[in-house]
C-alpha cells in the first residue's frame, strides 16, 4: 500500500459523497458485504403483520430490514407508539410512518429494553430477524414484561477471504463481524470501526486488536469518522 494512501474497508454500501470524501483526504474505500438480508416471503406471515398494523401497539425495530419488511405489507401508517435503535432505523421510520410515531430511540438494544421498563411498557411487538441478540428481550421479561417476536427477515453469512490487508474496516454489526472472522484475521495494523457497543462486544470476541466506537449510530457519519481518524494517522 503507499505511505501516503490509507485503505479503508466497509461492510455496508455507502454513499458517493462519502467516496469522495475519503479520496480527498487520501482514504481509499473498498466495499464488501460479509451477511445479506432477505425478507421472508409467507403469505401467514404477511396476514400476521397486517392484523398487528390494525391495533394499537408498543413496536420494537432494531434494525432497517425489520422496517422495511414490514413497511412493504401495510399500506396504511399503523396505531403504533415506536421504540427502535439507532439513527438511520429511525430516519427510516420517520420515512415510512411520521416522526411522531417514534417514542424513543437508543444506542443499543440493553438500553432500549431499559427505556421500555422505564416509560411502563410491558408488552411489546418486536419485528427482527432470524437472527437477533438476547438483550432486549431478556431485560423485557426479566422484568414481567411480555416480548411478541415477529420474524421478517432472514440474515444469511456470505463470507468472503480477503487477499489484501487494510488499514481501516467499517462492521455496522455482529453478524457482519462473525462473518468476516470466519475465514480473515486483521493484521495488528488494522484499525476496526464499531457502530455499536453489540458490535464492539462481537469484535472484543476476538482479541488483540484495536477497536474504535463510533459516536453515531449512521453509517455515513460513522464513515467519515473513520476517514478523520485515518486521515490523522498520515499527518
Amino acid at each position: 500500500m503507499e505511505s501516503n494512501k490509507k485503505y479503508l474497508l466497509s461492510t455496508r454500501p455507502l454513499p458517493k459523497t462519502v467516496h469522495e470524501e475519503g479520496a480527498k483526504k487520501n482514504v481509499i474505500i473498498e466495499e464488501l458485504s460479509f451477511i445479506a438480508t432477505q425478507p421472508i416471503e409467507d403469505d401467514e406471515l404477511f396476514q400476521k403483520i397486517k392484523a398487528i398494523a390494525a391495533e394499537q401497539h408498543y413496536v420494537v425495530f432494531t434494525s432497517m430490514s425489520a422496517v422495511e419488511a414490514v413497511a412493504a405489507q401495510i399500506n396504511e401508517t399503523p396505531a403504533w407508539k415506536i421504540y427502535c435503535i439507532g439513527n438511520t432505523t429511525r430516519k427510516l421510520i420517520e420515512e415510512k410512518w411520521g416522526a411522531d410515531k417514534i417514542i424513543a430511540t437508543a444506542e443499543n438494544a440493553q438500553r432500549l429494553g431499559e427505556r421500555l421498563i422505564d416509560d411502563g411498557v410491558k408488552d411489546v411487538v418486536f419485528f427482527c430477524g432470524n437472527i437477533r441478540r438476547n438483550e432486549l428481550p431478556n431485560k423485557m421479561r426479566s422484568e414481567g414484561g411480555k416480548v411478541e417476536e415477529v420474524v421478517v427477515y432472514e440474515t444469511n453469512e456470505t463470507p468472503s477471504k480477503l487477499e489484501k490487508e487494510y488499514d481501516g474496516i467499517l462492521f455496522f454489526s455482529p453478524s457482519a463481524v462473525h462473518a468476516y472472522y470466519s475465514q480473515n484475521k486483521p493484521s495488528k495494523s488494522t484499525t476496526l470501526f464499531a457502530i455499536g457497543k453489540t458490535t464492539e462486544e462481537a469484535i472484543r470476541e476476538h482479541k488483540g486488536h484495536k477497536i474504535v466506537v463510533a459516536n453515531v449510530t449512521d453509517k455515513m457519519e460513522m464513515a467519515l469518522e473513520a476517514i478523520d481518524y485515518l486521515h490523522q494517522t498520515t499527518l
